[in-house]
């Protein structure tokens, strides 16, 4: 009884202290950027790519600008530019272009604003200033306008004849553009923003954006951006060919046509959907969403927080109901489901329902409690091999006891030093050895090899015949395992000199000993099948190894040029030439090694210690 109420108590303690955690997690914001990801994700992936026919981008790219001559243009070259598309039947002209100060040119300016007061559909940006000259950031208040301190308007000839917008980017914390602002406060009034103000001239239905639902904690009139199209998705014609006259009239009578920079490394943002877009697609993208009707609505929180509390139950009662593996498999098949379902909802209504916190929450919830079950496990493991060792075999008591009989199979990437030895000259010596004598070498040959080997941190991984494999930095860490690779290899080859000498003298037989190594990434770790599992080395990097060795001479020493890279201080290489290896497209660079000339200095200094 006494057991079972401190094994009620520690669970009831263990998951308040999980409810804490997931609610410090929830409000705090300590996965916004996994739940900006996923919001990316969607978006990205549910993407047309097929922009309103009526958009049409006019880019100030490079050719432009070898053409038209260098950047600022004399303002004339947009007089014309508006001339032309004017004439053509345009339905509305939005530049993401600034003109907030007059140009070195006062007739060119007199010009461009002499055109612009023959129109009423044209925009020319503001841009607003958010910013105090202490702080970084603007404060807002939920339901209100977000307020400017200021705004840079066009010059007073521009303005009076213009339509008003501004063309302020609204960044994440992580710098990614997911919203904007349809209307911002200042003290010159309120100003529309260009995607917006471009769709009210072109005639659109803008009376569901004007009444949007509130996003929680944001500033009235915040939108988020339906990234529906990328750069090459918007039909994009060069402010030169349009100018010259190259582009049929045909092509823009009843468009809405943004003029803005196209050039590599004019006015950039990171976007959900591209990591260098130019920013005038930004507003293509805006636009473009008005004009489709297309509202993006993240789920309300009591949603988030209600969808929490149930996966974390859930979870948490997988690791008491099902046995682990089982529990895991469940738990990962309901995090594709959940991850499924809430994609399916975008893609469907455009509604986000932000499930990272639900399923972090929920997989906190499960380790937690996994964590308890295996620890009382365990106590009772320890208990029954107690008792019952008093009676039979405490090995076998530990057997029984054991709940899980199967090693559990898996591995890992890590960088690893392989060595491969052969010996060379063994079938001639076997034919004049006893089987008995055939073993008692072979077991001398390996005692040799097996202390050099644990002398220097190595772990022997198989002995195949009169060869053997051998992995350094597996299954423990060890630095500088390159160094100890190459230092066993030459150790072994000193050692071998006195067993070569008494195998010819009593035998008349010569034997060599021929080792390649290499380093680099392999999967190490507890391989095989249910049936038979060895722990062992896998990959690329273990084949080049044993390839190395195949092409070494008889007590050669050959090492790859990764190896060497990093060896190359402590040890006398010899360049060994290139050797195109079986299944390798470029020939391997071999050096072999030829003196000891020092060692790392965490060696040395390891040295000194023990002396």
């Amino acid at each position: 009884m006494r057991n079972g109420l401190g094994k009620l108590g520690t669970v009831t303690v263990v998951n308040l202290g999980i409810v804490v955690l997931c609610i410090l997690l929830l409000s705090l914001g300590a996965l916004k950027v996994l739940s900006d990801q996923l919001y990316d994700f969607n978006m990205k992936q549910t993407m047309s790519g097929a922009p309103h026919e009526d958009i049409i981008v006019i880019g100030i790219d490079e050719e432009s600008i070898k053409e038209v001559g260098p950047y600022p243009w004399d303002r004339k070259v947009y007089a014309k530019l508006i001339n032309q598309l004017e004439g053509a039947g345009v339905r509305a002209i939005g530049f993401d272009v600034e003109f907030d100060s007059e140009s070195n040119f006062p007739e060119s300016d007199k010009v461009l604003a002499d055109e612009l007061a023959k129109h009423s559909n044209i925009i020319i940006p503001s841009h607003a200033m958010l910013e105090d000259d202490f702080k970084r950031a603007t404060k807002t208040k939920a339901g209100e306008l977000l307020m400017a301190r200021s705004v840079t308007e066009p010059i007073a000839a521009f303005r009076k004849s213009v339509q008003p917008a501004h063309v302020n980017a609204a960044f994440d914390t992580d710098g990614v553009i997911r919203s904007n602002w349809l209307e911002l406060s200042s003290p010159q009034g309120v100003f529309p923003s260009m995607g917006y103000k471009m769709a009210q001239l072109g005639g659109a239905d803008v009376r569901r954006f004007q009444a949007l639902p509130q996003l929680e904690d944001r500033p009235k009139a915040e939108m988020l951006i339906r990234w529906d199209a990328g750069e090459y998705d918007f039909e994009t014609i060069p402010f030169a060919k349009v100018l010259k006259g190259a582009v049929p009239a045909q092509t823009f009578k009843d468009r809405l046509v943004l003029v803005g920079y196209t050039a590599p490394g004019y006015d950039e943002g990171i976007t959900p959907i591209e990591k260098h877009m130019h920013l005038v697609y930004a507003h293509a993208n805006i636009l473009n969403q008005i004009l489709k009707q297309q509202v993006i609505q993240p789920v309300s929180k009591t949603v988030d927080l209600t969808l929490a509390f149930v996966v974390a139950l859930l979870f948490g009662l997988l690791t008491w109901r099902v046995k682990a593996i089982t529990g895991v498999i469940m738990a990962l098949c309901s995090t594709l489901v959940i991850l499924a379902g809430q994609y399916v909802l975008f893609s469907a209504n455009l509604h986000f329902l932000d499930v990272i916190g639900a399923l972090a929450c929920g997989w906190i919830a499960y380790l937690g409690n996994l964590a308890m079950k295996t620890y009382f496990e365990t106590k009772q493991k320890m208990y029954i091999t107690k008792q019952f060792g008093r009676y039979i075999s405490p090995d076998l008591v530990k057997e029984i006891a054991s709940s899980e009989q199967e090693i559990q199979l898996g591995g890992i990437s890590k960088e690893l030093s392989v060595l491969f030895l052969d010996v060379r000259g063994f079938t001639p010596l076997s034919e004049k050895l006893k089987p008995e004598e055939v073993v008692d070498f072979l077991n001398m040959m390996f005692n040799l090899i097996t202390e050099r080997v644990l002398a220097n941190h190595g772990t022997i991984d198989k002995f195949i015949g009169d060869a053997a494999m051998i992995l350094f930095n597996a299954p423990l860490d060890v630095p500088d395992h390159p160094y100890y690779a190459v230092k066993t290899a030459y150790e072994i080859q000193l050692g071998m000199e006195q067993v070569r000498a008494d195998v010819l003298q009593k035998y008349g037989v010569t034997i060599s000993v021929g080792i390649g190594i290499n380093t680099g990434e392999v999967v190490v770790g507890n391989i095989g099948s249910y049936l038979r599992v060895d722990y062992t080395a896998i990959g690329d990097n273990v084949n080049t190894a044993a390839r190395i060795e195949s092409n070494t001479q008889p007590n050669q020493i050959l090492v790859s040029e990764a190896t060497y890279e990093l060896t190359k201080e402590y040890f006398g290489y010899h360049f060994a030439g290139e050797k195109l290896m079986k299944g390798k497209s470029m020939p391997l660079k071999l050096f072999e090694v030829l003196s000891v000339k020092g060692a790392p200095s965490s060696v040395q200094e390891s040295k000194h210690r023990v002396s």
